[in-house]
This record gives structure tokens, C-alpha cells and sequence, in this order.
């Protein structure tokens, strides 16, 4: 089943940014577009060149209005360890969310049951708190920031331009698509 349109439930979890604890809730969320990007656990391979990948995009992100939310099922206490351990990790400014009961990952449904932690799953969700984009991929292959980016700009495009249409590869000020008929076979 799609999670395309899902509203996000109402949560609240702790999370660790800039040297500090503090909670993040559903309300935190309303108003601007962001972005959950799950990933297994604290202290492991693949995880941290993702998280730096980010963290290279962030400040792309906020230019566009849009938060990110690193989220695993570590507690915020391991979250601030690793930033204390790691110097790829150290860099990261974006909020990492601790979701130790799980609450989010089942509710995105990236909760690995048997093993208590969360698919490498990334969800775009907009101002309204619905999930417009999703992908989760196998636990060994990471993800890209910049696609990401350009996803999420198509994303507020298409939502403010409800008549046209991003294509693939589409970029800021590339050409756009208005669907209708004098386009169906010219493609």
C-alpha cells in the first residue's frame, strides 16, 4: 500500500542538535516542507557517509525551506556519543531524532521488527504533514543528497505550479511539462 498522501501520526521524540537535547513533535513539522531520513543505527559503515552527505546539503535545504530529520532507533544520548566520537559526525547541524519505542519508524513503516531498528527509508513530507515522496533501499546501498534536493525543489514546485509538471532530471528554471492532450505521443 502507498504511503503517497499519508498524514504523518502525531508524535514527539527527543533529539539532539548543536550540543543540545531537545523534543521535536508533530507541530514542529506543520508549515514547511521536510524531509525523515531513517537509517539503521549510531556507530556503523554506511550510515555516517550518508549523514555527512546531508550535512553537506543542509544549509541547500534551508535556503528552500526545508528541515531534515535524521532518525534511528538509537536513544538521543547515542546520538550525542557518536557526535562526541565521530568527526564526520560532529559536522552535522540538522536535528538527528531519537526513536528508541519506535513510534516514527513503525509509522513510516521502515521498522525492521525482528532486528529493533529502522530500512534506510527517506520520506519528503510538505507544510501539510502528508508524505508527497518516499524510497527506501536495501541496508547496503546509500542515498545521494543532491537528488534529494532536486526532488524536494520539484516537489514545492509542482505544489506551487499545480497545472505543470517536473520532468526527469528536471532542475530550478529548467523547463516544465503542462500536461494535455497536444502532448500525449509527442514525448
Amino acid at each position: 500500500m502507498s504511503l503517497i498522501n499519508k498524514e504523518v501520526a502525531d508524535f514527539t521524540v527527543q533529539a539532539y542538535q548543536n550540543d543540545a537535547f531537545h523534543e521535536v513533535s508533530k507541530k514542529d513539522i506543520l508549515g514547511k516542507w521536510s524531509v525523515f531520513f531513517f537509517y539503521p543505527a549510531d556507530f556503523t559503515f554506511i550510515c555516517p557517509t550518508e549523514l555527512k552527505d546531508l550535512s553537506e546539503k543542509y544549509e541547500e535545504f534551508k535556503k528552500i525551506g526545508c528541515e531534515i530529520y535524521s532518525v534511528s532507533t538509537d536513544t538521543h544520548f547515542v546520538h550525542k556519543a557518536w557526535h562526541d566520537a565521530s568527526d564526520t559526525i560532529k559536522a552535522i547541524q540538522y536535528p538527528m531524532l531519537a526513536d528508541a519505542a519506535h513510534r516514527l519508524s513503525r509509522d513510516f513503516q521502515v521498522l525492521i521488527e525482528n532486528d529493533g531498528i529502522a530500512e534506510r527509508g527517506t520520506f519528503v513530507v510538505n507544510p501539510e504533514g502528508k508524505i508527497v515522496a518516499y524510497e527506501v533501499v536495501a541496508g547496503n546501498v546509500g542515498r545521494n543528497a543532491e537528488e534529494l534536493l532536486r526532488r524536494v525543489e520539484a516537489l514545492q514546485f509542482v505544489a506551487e505550479h499545480g497545472d505543470q509538471v517536473c520532468p526527469a532530471k528536471w532542475k530550478p528554471g529548467a523547463a516544465t511539462l503542462k500536461p494535455g492532450l497536444d502532448l500525449v505521443g509527442k514525448l
